[in-house]
């Protein structure tokens, strides 16, 4: 689970470096022409869908500096390709007309790292217009890659999101504890009980008793 952090982390971070030439170029002499080829393939088909391509190019030159067979490389490629779309329709679901590319790629991680499309969806309706969704989907997929049950994940980041709690403190939060010899569940259960504040956000509308808000 830590190596899926790792990556996403890393996929985070491969943005700059594939806007520095096309995707052809970052892929020449990494990968034999046939694979390479269907790697592009998938990429365009992405970028055709207004998906986020970089992900998919990092994905394939990971895969061949680790030495991973071509094919099972365009496989995993094409499977990121299936979550970074299921993504954007969640959040498309939520309320969002055209998913801006960090939430998609944060909301891929998520379900790589266990959650579903739905946990996804209401996630990103939690978000509402605050500016945090795809800090909210990030924080999500890396508690759940800590072993946080994807339900537990789900209902302690809405929390924070309706609350003065910063989401960029849970996964760290949760670590400390596991580093106590608690489980990822008794550690975010911990912050349920007594972690992150419960002060109103006062920037964010108030849920109604018994009701979900609408996007």
């Amino acid at each position: 689970m830590k190596n899926v952090v790792a990556l996403f982390l890393m996929l985070g971070a491969a943005g700059p470096l594939l806007a520095q030439g096309p995707a052809a170029d970052l892929l020449t002499g990494r990968l034999p022409a046939d694979a390479a080829a269907q790697v592009r393939a998938i990429a365009a088909q992405a970028t055709a869908r207004a998906l986020p391509a970089a992900p998919l190019v990092e994905k394939a030159l990971e895969g061949a500096a680790k030495g991973v067979a071509p094919a099972r490389i365009v496989a995993a490629v094409q499977v990121l390709a299936d979550q970074l779309a299921s993504a954007a329709g969640a959040i498309h679901d939520a309320g969002v007309a055209i998913p801006d590319s960090a939430s998609v790629e944060a909301g891929a991680f998520a379900l790589t790292a266990g959650l579903d499309a739905g946990q996804v969806r209401a996630l990103a309706q939690a978000a509402g217009p605050s500016g945090q969704r795809a800090t909210a989907l990030r924080v999500a997929g890396t508690l759940a890659a800590l072993g946080v049950p994807p339900k537990q994940t789900v209902d302690l980041v809405t929390r924070s999101l309706d609350s003065t709690a910063d989401l960029n403190t849970l996964s760290a939060q949760v670590q400390a504890g596991m580093a106590r010899g608690q489980s990822a569940a008794a550690a975010a259960g911990g912050l349920g009980r007594g972690g992150p504040p419960t002060t109103p956000n006062p920037h964010r509308p108030a849920t109604p008793r018994g009701g979900s808000r609408k996007p």
